[in-house]
């Protein structure tokens, strides 16, 4: 029992005094592994006499227990030493305020597209959308344009590469949205009212131009549609949109061939100062096209022009964000710069609507 006594007091004296798991890790081989010194003294009992077991079997299985606990408690207390001494090195001050999100914004297109359609909705318009790649007769001849007229020159409008022996008809990149009042005719009849927004495509490139930009167009067909309908819905428009109550247009006769008689459509504003502002002054702004709709487009889509008349309109949905929200340059709708986006993007929760405002 002296030998027990020793082993006990030299093992449980160095397991305290251990600095590390690898001290420890020594010690339980030394004293509990297959060879160690109780592990030994243990396999000596099967030379023992029947009364010696029954009193050195359970003081040996008492003592490597002892150990074991100790062993155990020792390194639970350098484990916690150790991660005390990593948090005095890593302190963090959890009171400090947290790193601010960065929050997506809304392009100013799909922004002024989502006031325009809010608007148009209010006054019984739907949404009509269509393919952007067309054949020629639903971007031209459908629209009452001749074959000899300039925008059908590969110089304003993109053809699609055809080989030699294709005998499909030539299809084009839409010039205009007005191909999905065709279609909407031919499905759904008259009479109607829509307006078709969506991306259109021009061989154009400059301050106020680019290749592909967006658009929309509106239509309404019935027994009784006159210029006088076409003037009340866009003054209505305009009033809501700019969200000026004094707005006045002008409309000046010019030539479409897809309406007849047709008319440019001017706002009034000032430029005092190199400053835009709508709806005052003295001066004119052009900033859309509109008309009735020409007897053989309505031929076309399969209407009869006898029964049915009505008015169309179109503008860029491009130029009017840059009106309304002072953008100077086009080709910066374009140009992916997140530093842009987040001056002219709008929050996701802005979402226009008439009661709680159009826009911001």
């Amino acid at each position: 029992m002296d030998q027990l006594d020793a082993l006990k007091s030299k093992y449980l004296d160095a397991v305290a005094k251990a600095a590390d798991e690898n001290t420890l890790e020594e010690l339980r081989v030394t004293a509990v592994g297959k060879k160690g010194e109780i592990s030994l003294k243990m396999r000596e009992l099967g030379k023992m006499t029947p009364e010696e077991r029954q009193v050195a079997g359970p003081a040996l299985n008492a003592l490597k227990d002892e150990i074991n606990s100790a062993l155990s408690a020792k390194k639970s207390a350098l484990a916690d030493a150790a991660l005390d001494a990593r948090l005095q090195t890593e302190w963090l001050d959890v009171s400090q305020a947290g790193r601010p999100r960065r929050v997506g914004t809304i392009h100013p297109i799909s922004q002024v597209t989502e006031e325009i359609v809010a608007i148009f909705a209010s006054l019984g318009f739907a949404v009509a959308e269509g393919p952007q790649i067309e054949t020629d007769w639903y971007n031209f001849d459908a629209l009452n344009i001749p074959s000899h007229h300039p925008a059908r020159a590969e110089m304003d409008t993109f053809y699609l590469n055809r080989e030699a022996d294709d005998e499909r008809p030539p299809h084009v990149l839409r010039t205009h949205t007005s191909p999905v009042q065709i279609r909407y005719m031919q499905e759904h009849g008259a009479p109607c009212r829509i307006i078709c927004p969506g991306r259109v495509y021009r061989a154009d490139y400059d301050q106020t131009h680019t290749p592909m930009f967006h658009q929309y167009e509106g239509l309404c067909i019935d027994k009784d549609i006159s210029m006088a309908n076409l003037k009340w819905t866009l003054e209505e428009f305009c009033r809501k949109f700019f969200e000026i109550d004094d707005i006045e247009l002008r409309f000046r006769a010019s030539h479409f061939p897809f309406t007849e008689p047709s008319a440019e459509v001017d706002i009034r504003c000032s430029w005092a100062g190199g400053q835009l502002k709508i709806g005052e002054g003295d001066d004119w702004m052009e900033i859309l096209g509109s008309g009735m709709v020409h007897p053989n487009v309505l031929k076309a889509a399969g209407v009869d022009p006898e029964e049915y008349q009505g008015f169309a309109f179109g503008m860029g949905i491009d130029r009017l964000a840059m009106l309304k929200y002072g953008i100077p340059d086009l080709r910066a709708f374009f140009d992916s710069d997140l530093r842009w986006l987040r001056h002219y993007g709008f929050a996701a929760l802005d979402a226009p609507n008439l009661h709680g405002g159009i826009s911001r």
